[in-house]
């Protein structure tokens, strides 16, 4: 533990990784219920506020800088009011947004989730709306997005691949981050929602679990997740399982279970892959073990739900909690 800590303390700061995937508004529109509406039985909410988060790789951007690193961001937004917001709030939590595409044909993805209540009572999502961009991605968009991440990847430590399904990470994208990965020799992390099958070849992926049961199906065992990553040809494979932690399972190694740390409750679970695999990248591009590198990532994702909307975790929060475990598991040794 005291020399995990002294990595996140000492080597997560200063080291750059690559990001390419999809961008995404997070928007939480939080309200008052104050009466039924007279024209449908429903209750009318008056509006208190509107906060604008960086939602999907955005998010996963935000995490490493929360952590010291440095993200260089790939992907594209609108030249919309939403887009500005997105911008605004990378700027703020001190992501460069040098290397994201802006154009005018592209609508910015955004999720606007509803958060309701009575006066003096917790707030509680009631509907999700989605603004998906419609837009067809040219190529002329495709060759500004593989410019940025060939620069991006120039003196990068690791390489992200967030893929919510939006279009960000087409195969001619995927090939060339792979190809980057090889010829820097680091590592290729990615996520991908639905197609997870055409990351063959990258170093390590994180799944969770419902993504891997779209594949193996809902009864999957270790030995099945073995089977997968042999096919994707993956060094590891790092499946998070929501409250019963996670499941690493690495080439020439018995699977790895982690328990998971923090309550069993979420708060909000909105946004804790992304942290996860920001982590995660950030222990691979600091020489950790792929074991060791789950192991910052389950204390982050843990921390991460606790909290309400799309959130990311600091460096003396992480520290903590590893404090934390230190003191647990010597109460438990004395006893």
């Amino acid at each position: 533990m005291a020399d995990l800590a002294n990595t996140i303390r000492r080597r997560f700061p200063g080291k750059r990784i690559a990001i390419l995937g999809d961008l995404v508004a997070d928007q939480f529109l939080s309200g008052t219920i104050s009466r039924v509406s007279r024209e449908a039985p429903v209750f009318i909410l008056r509006h208190d506020e509107t906060e604008t988060l960086a939602g999907g790789a955005a998010n996963a951007a935000v995490n490493i800088a929360s952590l010291a690193g440095v993200p260089a961001l790939v992907g594209l937004i609108g030249n919309d009011a939403n887009g500005d917001l997105l911008s605004a709030r990378l700027h703020t939590r001190g992501v460069d947004r040098d290397l994201i595409v802006r154009d005018d044909g592209l609508t910015t993805i955004t999720k606007v989730r509803v958060l309701a209540g009575q006066h003096y009572a917790g707030r509680q999502q009631v509907i999700r709306i989605d603004y998906e961009n419609s837009a067809a991605i040219g190529d002329d968009l495709r060759s500004r997005l593989r410019a940025n991440l060939v620069r991006a990847a120039e003196n990068a430590d690791a390489i992200i691949v967030s893929d919510y399904g939006y279009g960000a990470a087409d195969p001619t994208l995927v090939e060339t981050a792979r190809k980057l990965s090889a010829d820097r020799n680091i590592p290729l992390i990615v996520d991908s929602r639905y197609r997870l099958r055409d990351y063959a070849g990258a170093t390590t992926a994180t799944p969770n679990q419902e993504e891997v049961e779209m594949i193996l199906g809902k009864d999957f065992i270790e030995a099945d997740c073995e089977r997968l990553r042999e096919e994707l040809r993956l060094d590891s494979l790092l499946i998070t399982c929501g409250n019963k932690g996670m499941l690493l399972v690495e080439r020439e190694k018995k699977p790895l279970r982690m328990d998971a740390v923090g309550g069993l409750e979420p708060v909000d679970v909105t946004g804790a892959g992304d942290t996860v695999i920001a982590v995660y990248a950030l222990g691979l591009a600091s020489g950790l073990s792929f074991a060791e590198a789950a192991q910052v990532a389950n204390h982050a994702g843990g921390l991460v739900v606790m909290k309400k909307g799309t959130a990311s975790v600091s460096t003396d929060e992480l520290l903590s909690s590893f404090t934390g475990s230190v003191a647990d598991l010597a109460s438990e040794t004395a006893s």
